[in-house]
């Protein structure tokens, strides 16, 4: 038996994405920007699922930009922005390194987050000026799953700086939460389609009207000449199509994941003694569990877990051989020796009970077998 717990790193394709990819993968398997009938054939799929993605996303076909996913729609918001504009960009020191490593490629500013891992507004407020041309503020931490309040961001940087745009990085969000409705307030906005469900290799970037980007890419000039290269067609249909599952399910998915994040929670806090969860449980997304166990290495503690079959991640990054703690802990004032022992663990569309069963089982009797002297 195998309790998948890594949502968050990727998540099993959705029956509706497979559906929609397999003949865009024999018989219609045609360059959208052709002008025969087969290449005409791609390009009515690519439309159909833009009109599909728009409508979830809240804007209108034209504003969707399809990207390799959410790594390369970070940059391009950023990088784009940034070659039209130039000036100075923040964001929060939590962000998926798609989005800080971009921000520090162009001398921008990472600002302080709280001990939940949302962006310290006054910390924002006194970052921003009117030399600020972008802010980016991820609406769902990748790591421990806290939610931001984007219309707070956004007042903050309406105020402070009222000519910068503001980003959000929507990757982790889409999966559970109206990212329409509570992105409403962005210029930009990226997604990725194999965290909800999709296919990995595509994504998207929501540029909204009045909004210039630069490419990054350079090549035939498709996506109006935002993105070049030939479209991932049936990536593209395999993310609209899980896009439409997840909105059609999202409100019974949060309630009943939501259950199980929370048995699985209050159980380890409970059979482990010690044990830590990081953030604030009411703050963060449905799929969402991290804990801390003091005196265990995590990386020890995967293999143990993967061993007895369960898949999960841990708050800490190796490079270059060594072990470091992982930034948003850091950012958070999480100490380095507890940021080591944290594991993130992340449910999504196909958890079930019997994942909580096996994991509330192996997880206590693993950090027992590695605390013992």
């Amino acid at each position: 038996m195998q309790a998948y717990l890594d949502h968050a790193a990727t998540t099993p394709v959705r029956p509706e994405a497979v559906a929609a990819m397999l003949p865009l993968l024999t018989e219609r398997f045609g360059n959208p920007s052709g002008v025969h009938a087969v290449a005409r054939a791609a390009r009515t799929a690519v439309d159909d699922a833009r009109d599909v993605v728009a409508t979830a996303l809240g804007c209108r076909p034209g504003e969707v930009v399809f990207t390799a996913g959410g790594t390369e729609a970070d940059n391009l918001a950023i990088l784009g922005v940034h070659a039209r504009r130039g000036g100075r960009m923040v964001c929060a020191a939590a962000e998926h390194h798609a989005v800080l490593h971009a921000i520090d490629a162009i001398g921008g500013q990472a600002v302080a987050v709280d001990s939940s891992g949302a962006i310290d507004l006054d910390a924002l407020d006194g970052a921003l000026d009117g030399d600020v041309t972008l802010v980016s503020v991820m609406l769902a931490n990748n790591e421990v799953g806290t939610i931001a309040d984007l219309d707070a961001v956004a007042e903050v940087v309406r105020r402070r700086a009222p000519g910068a745009l503001l980003h959000t990085d929507a990757v982790q969000a889409f999966a559970w939460l109206d990212v329409a409705r509570l992105a409403a307030v962005a210029d930009l906005i990226s997604v990725s389609a194999h965290k909800f469900g999709g296919p990995q290799g595509i994504g998207a970037l929501v540029v909204r009207d009045g909004v210039d980007i630069a490419p990054i890419l350079h090549g035939g000039g498709q996506e109006r000449e935002r993105r070049s290269g030939t479209h991932n067609v049936a990536g593209i249909a395999g993310m609209a199509a899980a896009m439409a599952a997840v909105v059609a399910q999202r409100d019974a998915t949060v309630a009943r994941v939501t259950t199980l994040r929370d048995r699985l929670a209050d159980g380890l806090l409970a059979a482990v003694p010690g044990a830590v969860e990081t953030g604030d449980r009411a703050r963060k997304v449905a799929g969402s569990c991290h804990v801390r166990f003091p005196g265990v290495e995590s990386e020890a503690l995967l293999l143990l877990l993967d061993d007895a079959g369960v898949c999960a991640s841990a708050g800490s990054a190796c490079a270059s051989g060594a072990i470091e703690p992982s930034h948003v802990l850091t950012a958070m004032g999480v100490p380095r020796d507890e940021a080591l022992s944290s594991l993130r663990l992340s449910l999504g569309w196909t958890s079930t009970d019997d994942d909580i069963d096996l994991a509330l089982k192996v997880i206590p009797d693993a950090v027992g077998h590695l605390r013992e002297p």
